[in-house]
């Protein structure tokens, strides 16, 4: 299990269409991925329970994977943050 702390730093946060990025981006992966915010964790592969935590500018969430590729889709998914969800 890997888990890696990340800072959204895009203008809108982790809504819409950054948020449908993130998550096709998720579901490359076999690993299971979570989302952490605070004291809640979600799929990291469900629009809704990504949108349910309000993701804004400047919030820090965890990304956790467990799995075959864990490394790869932390990784990728760390990447995709940082690069404020550009292609």
């Amino acid at each position: 299990m890997i888990n890696r702390e990340v800072t959204i730093n895009n203008q809108v946060g982790l809504h819409a269409r950054p948020a449908t990025f993130f998550i096709q981006k998720a579901n490359e992966f076999k690993s299971t991925i979570w989302v952490e915010k605070d004291d809640r964790r979600v799929n990291a592969k469900s629009l809704l329970g990504v949108l349910s935590l309000g993701i804004v500018k400047g919030t820090t969430i965890s990304i956790i994977a467990d799995g075959v590729d864990e490394t790869e889709a932390v990784d990728t998914l760390t990447d995709l943050i940082d690069r404020e969800f550009v292609e």
